[in-house]
């Protein structure tokens, strides 16, 4: 896996055709790893995309460059590291493609810089739903169960005692039985099993409500994001029919934040991960997308 630097992170990731002239960039979510799009990675590139796959802050080979850097998990950094990530790689309007997180990360780098992205794609989670003060349904509040674990004492204690168990009651809960293997698990882990993943998973699940401070770093980026901003980028989004975490009807109706061309699109019988659940769905969904920007050396 390669690295490149940024302000705070020495950021791990996964590379195809790096001579291509245009990017598409995947980002996993939480709890995953850049293993999510091992799948549909290599079918973009086949269709002549270079393909980015970073790691987020918090999941390994992504690391801090100081130790002393805030163990930050809000949403508003992840967009931040996204844009950085560009700049270092002196990307041209990417397509940022994103899941869960990556999907937050993508979209909050679009409202922080308008024009940075050719195309968005955000899967299983709905737009405009970071705001501490929202409103939601005693159902939602039930799915978000894990969201006020992590915001008491004892909680976090549980976490940090057996954080795999915490991992795999998620996989294990938000999508159809059978859709992972016990290996696949232990792989994807491997990417969590160190204390910075902790830290910044507690840090951004107690921040998105208001239970933890904001890092000042990034006060700007905050004033900037909320109210969530209108998206003037073209976007996809891919939910699971199945997802139970996010349902369905949490990315119903969000046409109003974007100005350019929108499309939704449910996946019927996948759940949460369903890059990982069809990755043939998937990547056919976001090769038609995509289209409309024609690498090189393909066949229209």
């Amino acid at each position: 896996m390669k690295t490149i630097d940024t302000a705070n992170l020495r950021i791990g990731y996964e590379e195809w055709n790096p001579q291509a002239p245009f990017a598409v960039i995947l980002l996993h979510g939480w709890p995953d790893s850049t293993r999510s799009w091992a799948q549909v990675a290599p079918e973009l590139a086949q269709q002549g995309w270079r393909v980015l796959v970073p790691a987020l802050r918090g999941f390994l080979p992504t690391q801090f460059l100081n130790v002393n850097t805030p163990r930050t998990g809000q949403l508003a950094a992840l967009g931040r590291d996204l844009l950085e990530f560009i700049d270092a790689l002196q990307l041209q309007r990417p397509a940022l493609v994103g899941h869960d997180w990556g999907a937050r990360a993508a979209a909050n780098a679009c409202g922080l810089r308008p024009g940075v992205a050719s195309h968005l794609v955000l899967l299983s989670v709905g737009y405009g739903t970071n705001s501490p003060d929202q409103n939601i349904d005693f159902l939602h509040a039930k799915n978000y169960w894990y969201h006020w674990f992590m915001a008491t004492a004892k909680g976090e204690s549980q976490i940090r005692t057996n954080p795999k168990g915490f991992v795999q009651t998620m996989w294990d809960t938000w999508s159809p039985p059978g859709w992972y293997t016990a290996q696949e698990l232990d792989s994807t882990w491997a990417a969590m099993d160190h204390a910075d993943w902790l830290d910044i998973t507690l840090h951004s699940y107690r921040h998105r409500w208001g239970h933890a401070p904001s890092d000042p770093h990034y006060a700007a980026d905050e004033a900037a994001l909320h109210p969530a901003p209108v998206l003037d980028v073209p976007t996809l989004v891919l939910h699971g029919a199945a997802d139970t975490v996010n349902e369905p009807r949490t990315s119903e109706g969000k046409e109003q934040f974007f100005r350019n061309t929108y499309q939704r699109t449910l996946l019927p019988g996948l759940g949460h991960f369903p890059q990982r659940e069809n990755s043939g769905a998937v990547a056919n969904a976001l090769i038609e997308f995509l289209k409309t920007v024609q690498p090189a050396g393909t066949q229209a």
